[in-house]
This record gives structure tokens, C-alpha cells and sequence, in this order.
């Protein structure tokens, strides 16, 4: 919870409202949908709903609105935006599956 809450206050967030946030199975929620801690795994659930649709192209703004309904993070528009330029226009990249 306290690496969470450190990673909120370098992203910019102001205000922590009591009524958006709780903690589940140690799980730290915002209004419900699970708050990702920076670092690979938010590329995994990014991949997760890119990679694994089957013979289904989804765009930047389908896969944002997938990963939000279950996700949050500070930033998590550019992240989908940065995977789905990289996946689109340039070679596999190592970094995301590694």
C-alpha cells in the first residue's frame, strides 16, 4: 500500500478521495477497478487485451477502454497509446514480453 501511495504522489495526483479508493484481497481499488503499480505487469495486461484477440484488430482507444474497465493507473491512456504505436509500426519488441 505504501509503494502505491508514493507512486500516486510522483504522478501528480493532488488528492486521494476517501470514497474512490479501497483495498480488496490486497488489492488497492480505485472506484473498483484495480490500481497497477508501475513496472511490466501493466504491459502484461495491456498485451493481454492487444495480443489475445483472435482474428480482432483493436485500436488504441478499444484497448484503453478494455484495460479501464478493470484497471487504473496514472497515465494508462499513453501507456496503451505507446504499446499499440510500437506493436502497429515498428518490430516486436523484446522489452514488452521480456
Amino acid at each position: 500500500m505504501a509503494k502505491a501511495v508514493e507512486e500516486l504522489k510522483k504522478s501528480g495526483i493532488k488528492s486521494i478521495k476517501d470514497e474512490e479508493w479501497s483495498i480488496e484481497d490486497r488489492l488497492v481499488l480505485k472506484e473498483e477497478r484495480i490500481y497497477m503499480l508501475e513496472g511490466a505487469l501493466r504491459v502484461e495486461v495491456i498485451w493481454q487485451h492487444y495480443d489475445m484477440a483472435i482474428g480482432e484488430h483493436r485500436g488504441r482507444w478499444k484497448i484503453t477502454e478494455l484495460v479501464g474497465r478493470n484497471y487504473w493507473w496514472s497515465g494508462i491512456t499513453k501507456e496503451v497509446a505507446k504499446y499499440v504505436i510500437n506493436h502497429l509500426f515498428a518490430e516486436p519488441l523484446t522489452s514488452y514480453h521480456s
